[in-house]
């Protein structure tokens, strides 16, 4: 005979203390992003999915809220997508709606995207790898979606550079070098500093849809450092990395700078309150610790100050 098990998650726990985020993380989907005329791109992504839990609950539920989970993942990711966000969004929503107890749910996803591209001197073939970062959360409010990419590059510390430079003019000045052609050599040939690999994030949050083309996020991300770097590389473009990046040395604040104005310029269409976060992270050379840059604000307060600067 059959009898019906206590249902303890849903009995009041010893501390009554409500909980912000009780979930699963580790969940691998693949998700087809749809593209005109094209093959779909398959991403393996990895998502964490958390909804809110009131201090009157024990738990979650856990093996039936991954069921659930797990439904509604093979669900959303079963047909092509043109946006990740959406696919969060629509999760999300859809997570919410599935539990009577909860207030906010929240999807979150990662996932490496590989795409095909030239070197910049030899022209050959390569690929370029960006992380796309894309959430959602959703209350009875509405749901707010998150899309951006964390991209690879390389910068050049223009404090180091400025030392050498000072050691060439000094030099060129002991080999009877006149000024005029000195400034002129220092002009076409840049110094060494010491270069760092960079790491660029840039995210973007609204209400809805953010209505940005994650394209132009990697694009954007990948050009606020010194220089693109490329999976390979022949001499020619060694050497063109090298030279631009050495003409281009930003330090890590400046890096911040330059995702803050692009930004702006790109995605003037933004309302004011969609928030935009910046990140920089450096991979020192010359030290054993990182260098670290970020800015989170919204949309209307970095169109002011990046305007206002002119």
């Amino acid at each position: 005979m059959s009898h019906q098990l206590p249902d303890v998650q849903a009995s009041t726990p010893d501390v009554a203390v409500g909980l912000s985020q009780v979930g699963v993380t580790g969940v691998q989907k693949l998700v087809k992003l749809a593209r005109e005329d094209k093959r779909p791109i398959v991403l393996m992504a990895e998502f964490e999915v958390y909804v809110d839990l009131p201090s009157g609950r024990k738990g979650i539920d856990m093996s039936r809220n991954m069921e659930t989970i797990d439904e509604i993942l093979e669900e959303i990711t079963r047909e092509e997508a043109y946006r990740v966000e959406d696919v969060c969004g629509d999760a999300a929503e859809k997570l919410l709606a599935k539990h009577d107890y909860t207030t906010e749910a929240v999807v979150e996803m990662e996932a490496d995207l590989i795409t095909k591209e030239e070197t910049p001197a030899s022209g050959r073939q390569t690929q370029n790898t960006a992380t796309i970062i894309a959430s959602a959360t959703a209350t009875e409010d509405g749901t707010r979606e998150e899309i951006g990419a964390e991209v690879t590059g390389m910068t050049v510390c223009p404090c180091s550079q400025g030392m050498s430079e000072a050691r060439a003019r000094e030099k060129l000045d002991e080999l009877g070098v006149d000024e005029e052609t000195t400034e002129e050599f220092l002009d076409a040939v840049p110094q060494p500093g010491h270069s760092q690999r960079g790491h660029a994030t840039l995210t973007v949050t609204a209400d809805g849809d953010p209505d940005v083309d994650l394209g132009d996020i990697i694009d954007i991300a990948r050009d606020a450092m010194s220089a693109r770097i490329y999976n390979m590389a022949k001499r020619p473009d060694e050497d063109h990395m090298t030279y631009q990046s050495h003409a281009n040395a930003k330090f890590v604040e400046d890096c911040v700078r330059s995702l803050a104005e692009d930004t702006v310029e790109q995605f003037d269409h933004l309302a004011d309150d969609a928030v935009v976060k910046m990140v920089q992270s450096n991979d020192e050379s010359i030290h054993e610790h990182n260098a670290h840059a970020e800015r989170e604000l919204t949309m209307g307060q970095l169109r002011e100050e990046v305007t206002g600067q002119d």
